[in-house]
């Protein structure tokens, strides 16, 4: 049985003080509502320390946006996994489609830095997902193959346990539109059966795939209720808690 995981990736948001202040709110919500979930948020790296503190003595995962594929060295603004470590972080974010788009980072570019978390013991969420055009023109699945083969070209068998997949359909980030239920089911279901080939069934089973994508309380029920759906990797809707909470006892 998968477990949902959902998640707040809070991206360019929330000063250190407002981020303080939010997870707090989120602590307290969480303690007056009972969850079975699993809970992560992502803030920025400068929230990174004060969110920790905040959060220290709770269930819920803190996680980077992004790190650097090197440990350290001359990579001016560059954050690395030892440096995220060091501060009590174990999770990140790769392979964002923000980071694809705007950064131009690659596959073989993410797939160094998934390489590397994973020899650092860091947990990952591999995001991948195709683009308006990409979809229109019949490319889904070939988009979704190669960013899943590229992206864990490397990885073994026994640390397939620290990877989450999380299908974000590009053109629904952000945008207000959403992937239908049936569409974000059938897109996650080929990702997983792409994992099987790689892999095992009984990997491809147990592996947590979030749906991401303009995600909000009025949607997520019907997005969890698909088999393929395991969590979701929630944007503007994790930055306040009157619609976060909701998000996350979506099952209540």
């Amino acid at each position: 049985m998968r477990r949902a995981y959902i998640a707040g990736n809070w991206k360019m948001n929330h000063t250190p003080s407002e981020a303080k202040k939010f997870a707090s709110e989120l602590k307290r919500a969480l303690e007056e509502n009972k969850i079975d979930c699993r809970v992560m948020v992502a803030p920025s790296f400068v929230d990174l320390p004060y969110v920790i503190e905040v959060l220290k003595d709770t269930e819920i995962t803190v996680s980077a946006q992004n790190m650097a594929n090197h440990t350290s060295g001359a990579y001016t603004g560059e954050v690395s996994p030892i440096m995220l470590k060091d501060i009590g972080v174990y999770t990140t974010i790769l392979g964002h489609s923000e980071r694809r788009m705007y950064y131009s980072e690659t596959d073989e570019i993410i797939n160094s830095k998934v390489r590397l978390a994973l020899n650092e013991k860091m947990e990952v969420i591999l995001c991948i997902g195709e683009t308006l055009e990409e979809r229109e023109s019949g490319k889904l699945k070939e988009v979704l193959k190669r960013q899943i083969e590229k992206g864990l070209e490397g990885v073994k068998s026994d640390e397939m346990k620290a990877i989450t997949l999380a299908y974000e359909p590009v053109w629904a980030i952000g945008t207000g539109k959403t992937a239908s239920p049936e569409d974000a089911d059938e897109a996650q279901g080929y990702a997983r059966s792409v994992v099987e080939s790689l892999y095992s069934k009984d990997i491809a089973e147990n592996l947590i795939i979030q749906y991401g994508g303009s995600v909000k309380a009025s949607n997520v029920k019907a997005l969890m209720a698909k088999e393929n759906v395991d969590g979701a990797l929630v944007g503007g809707a994790s930055l306040t808690i009157d619609q976060f909470l909701p998000i996350i006892t979506f099952n209540k």
